[in-house]
């Protein structure tokens, strides 16, 4: 999916909205547990309720993998019932030598080796360059590099200073030589605020990905007041807030009630910036 194309969907739909699958057995409702594959059943169940609201989906591997072949098999299952219109993330935030990254790619993009195509997957940027730039070897995929992150960790390492700038900062200036804004996306936490403008002013053109909406606390107007750009530029993701938004049979239900809720807000913050 190529930028324009992404753009295009927030435009039809009205939403910049990102659904995260993090999907948990122990948190899932108990009548699913009937199901062969009580996971998939529930993720097919929230991509039915949300489809039309929301422009992306985002599992987060890590709940895939903790269940070894199921899991694997569970997350190569949901990818495969996503819609094709929607942006696929594959959250994974992957690293590592150019190798090893190579093979990462390799498992998140090419559907003829692992049965899994997304459109794109994050990726850490620690190692540098060369733990990147394996991942822009494919053709109209996306790299969504870790910049500066929601956790309460994130001070740690990513706003101590280096030289003039502060570590974040100099992850967007160096991942700017590796990629432009048509491959390359940034992680920005929604519990950030008016760092957004910041950001903004290093990367004006770049779609963000930004986790923290909803359970976690971000603010979506104070998001948007700082980090909208021409083409929206923003993929704003709750995970918790909705597929956990019910726990009993009318679950899906409950979950587009809270996806509705956001699209809603969206689409208001689409009109009065003038973007549909």
């Amino acid at each position: 999916m190529t930028k324009q194309q992404l753009f295009g969907q927030i435009q039809k739909k009205r939403s910049f909205l990102c659904v995260g699958l993090d999907s948990s057995l122990d948190k899932i409702p108990q009548h699913l547990l009937q199901y062969e594959n009580p996971i998939l059943e529930f993720n097919k169940q929230i991509i039915d309720a949300t489809k039309d609201l929301c422009v992306a989906y985002k599992p987060n591997t890590a709940f895939y993998e903790c269940y070894g072949k199921k899991g694997w098999e569970n997350l190569i299952e949901t990818w495969k019932y996503m819609p094709k219109d929607i942006f696929s993330i594959a959250d994974a935030k992957r690293g590592d030598i150019g190798n090893t990254s190579a093979m990462y790619a390799e498992t998140f993009f090419n559907e003829k080796s692992s049965e899994m195509s997304f459109d794109s997957v994050t990726v850490a940027p620690y190692m540098g360059s060369d733990s990147v730039t394996p991942f822009l070897t494919f053709q109209n995929k996306w790299v969504i590099l870790l910049a500066l992150t929601s956790n309460t960790g994130h001070a740690d390492f990513q706003l101590q200073e280096t030289g003039t700038d502060r570590l974040f900062e100099k992850v967007l200036k160096t991942a700017q030589q590796w990629a432009t804004d048509e491959q390359m996306m940034y992680v920005v936490g929604a519990t950030r605020g008016a760092a957004f403008a910041d950001i903004r002013k290093l990367a004006p053109d770049h779609f963000l990905l930004v986790p923290g909406v909803g359970a976690q606390g971000g603010d979506l107007k104070e998001v948007c007041q700082y980090g909208l750009n021409a083409q929206c530029g923003l993929l704003v993701n709750s995970s918790r807030g909705i597929i956990y938004a019910g726990n009993g049979e009318d679950f899906a239900e409950k979950a587009r009630a809270e996806a509705l809720k956001l699209q809603k807000e969206m689409e208001q913050i689409l009109i009065g910036a003038g973007l549909i």
